[in-house]
């Protein structure tokens, strides 16, 4: 499909996007030596292993072994084609394209995808225009005034209204062309028991929900009135996971990437709210509770996570899970403490703005504090059986904490609320720890343990002529004279087939220039195993320059390689002519080896 855009489209396209700007915008990176690194966003891990190298225009994972340009990473983080891809590039650049109509190559799933896309995008617009433009959104209107949201929030989140119709947005798709079925199975529309499509959403407040790209996929609906249910969301479609959604995230991200902090919520009204009140980093989730896939993001994108979720019994329990969750991936993780019958629109509208600023998110506690609060719950503290109890389940809780700084904090803190000996807490907290330890599956660590060390004895112990293949290509990538050299020399004779495959390619790409631009070549590679092993190579620490010495070691181990193979299959013809006590065999075959070893000598001399 790369050919419908010109080829100086496309080039322009990717040097208009700088690699560390677009991949920021999804991954929080930290720059290490000439390099920027973060966790990478195509596997979970909590030790960042992604890497972005500015000055070719790449990037890698060490841990996944993913890799590409600026085109290849929106292509894979946001699940496009190479002509959405570019398409996304080219908006975000300002870049012209020509008009493109989508391909006959394009599977009936991504038309299809296309025109939910269209839909969601017209919807938005049309509920938005019944809201603000409108008689029958003028309760709505009235409702969003009452509840504090201004017109300048009102527009910002695209907020709507769905009429009291059974058949408004039904007539408005049907009359636009839209076929009534697919709506229906992409959940804009619903069915009646007869099988004809009816509108989804009625008399409702609508809130667009949005992509990481801002683009709608699903709307929530707030009811006017007493209907129940109160909030409903789209359902599930080829464009829209709950799961891996979070809401208000292209709007909040700006603002996260500033801070390093991200607001969690509960819900799009209490993001809207917080909005209101100054606070541009909130995100929320969708009625669910909080994912892996979700706090992933959010380590990706930030280092620490802000709890605020409702100040009842199931935000209490919410806040928790959510939190241990966090840390799993790798985020500190604050709590903001709301009174028990509040939720955050609730506060703030009770409150104020710079209150909730200052007094809920300013005043938010750690997780451990978090913890130590709750646990005080019921608990009479001046009753001894209570406060032994309490003092145990902090203990255990502190047991698990990773950080001796942290132990230590609140060991001490107990010491002095309680005025206890510091070291009758840490010997308990110890017996704690050793009780906790024993108590793991131990098989189940060794386990993962073994499925690891294969992965990292493969990388890190490579022989000797594979390591030579790697360095030389990487060298040949730098400078099209050591191209030509190992072209003369080695031709298509690397050992592994896949270092072939490379060498060749970069051969060809020589003959249109005596310069490699990394990032061209690898939009050149259709193979993503070879795209990415690519890009492997590329990242390599190599000096711009090279001794001639060096590449003739390099050369060298390459080319004897086959010799070496050869001599050691000729050593276990020798041991087993000597078991069958073939002499005369033996005495041939040590001729032989030793005649190759000759070579070899001569060969590094």
């Amino acid at each position: 499909m790369a050919n419908r855009i010109p080829e100086e489209l496309i080039e322009k396209i990717r040097l208009d996007n700088d690699i560390v700007d677009v991949v920021s915008e999804y991954v929080q990176l930290k720059k290490q030596g000439r390099n920027y690194f973060g966790l990478c966003p195509f596997h979970g891990e909590n030790t960042p292993s992604f890497s972005v190298a500015p000055e070719k225009q790449i990037y890698h994972c060490f841990g996944c072994g993913s890799g590409g340009n600026v085109l290849t990473f929106i292509m894979n983080i946001e699940g496009l084609d190479f002509i959405e891809a570019a398409q996304h590039l080219a908006k975000r650049s300002n870049t012209e394209l020509p008009l493109m109509e989508r391909s006959e190559e394009s599977t009936p799933s991504e038309g299809a995808n296309h025109e939910i896309r269209k839909a969601f995008d017209l919807l938005k617009k049309y509920y938005h225009h019944l809201l603000v433009n409108t008689k029958d959104g003028r309760e709505g209107l009235e409702y969003l005034d009452d509840r504090g949201f201004t017109r300048d929030v009102i527009e910002t989140f695209g907020l709507g209204y769905a009429q009291d119709s059974w058949e408004s947005t039904t007539i408005f798709l049907k009359k636009r062309g839209y076929s009534l079925n697919k709506m229906t199975e992409a959940g804009i529309l619903a069915t009646r028991q007869d099988g004809e499509a009816v509108d989804r959403f009625r008399h409702r407040i609508m809130f667009p929900i949005w992509n990481y790209r801002g683009e709608t996929i699903a709307f929530g609906g707030r009811v006017i009135g007493d209907d129940s249910p109160k909030y409903l969301n789209s359902p599930e479609s080829p464009i829209f996971r709950k799961s891996q959604t979070l809401y208000g995230f292209h709007l909040a991200r700006k603002a996260m990437r500033r801070e390093s902090v991200a607001i969690l919520f509960e819900g799009y009204v209490d993001v809207i709210a917080a909005w209101s009140a100054g606070v541009h980093n909130g995100v929320a989730t969708l009625g669910t509770a909080l994912t892996e896939e979700q706090a992933g993001i959010l380590r990706r994108t930030v280092d620490t996570v802000i709890i605020c979720y409702d100040g009842d019994d199931a935000g209490i329990t919410a806040s928790d899970r959510a939190a241990k969750l966090l840390q799993q991936v790798g985020c500190q993780v604050k709590v903001a403490l709301l009174p028990e019958s509040m939720d955050p629109d609730d506060y703030i509208r009770a409150y104020g703005a710079e209150s909730f600023q200052t007094g809920v998110i300013g005043a938010s506690v750690t997780y451990m504090s978090y913890k130590m609060r709750m646990l005080r719950r019921g608990k009479n503290l001046q009753e001894a059986g209570d406060r032994i109890q309490y003092i145990e389940e902090v203990l255990t809780e502190v047991a698990n904490l990773s950080k001796a700084v942290e132990r230590e904090h609140y060991l001490n803190q107990l010491a002095d609320e309680f005025s206890m000996s510091l070291d009758t807490l840490k010997d308990e907290q110890r017996r704690i720890y050793y009780q906790l330890r024993k108590s793991k599956d131990n098989q189940s660590f060794q386990r993962d343990n073994k499925q690891q060390k294969p992965l990292l004895i493969q990388k890190k112990l490579l022989p000797a002529f594979h390591n030579a293949e790697r360095y030389l290509l990487a060298h040949m990538f730098q400078d099209y004279l050591i191209s030509e050299k190992v072209q003369e020399r080695v031709g298509c004779s690397f050992n592994i087939d896949v270092h072939n495959a490379i060498a060749v390619m970069l051969y060809g790409y020589y003959e249109e220039s005596d310069r490699l631009d990394i990032g061209d070549f690898m939009q050149r590679i259709e193979d993503e195993q070879i795209r990415n092993l690519v890009s492997d190579i590329a990242m390599l620490d190599v000096s711009e320059e090279v001794s001639d010495e060096a590449l003739e070691d390099y050369i060298r181990l390459i080319l004897n390689h086959p010799k070496w193979q050869e001599i050691q299959h000729i050593e276990r013809e020798l041991r087993e002519a000597e078991r069958l006590q073939d002499f005369e065999m033996a005495a041939q075959i040590a001729m032989k080896m030793h005649e190759l070893k000759k070579q070899l000598k001569r060969s590094s001399l």
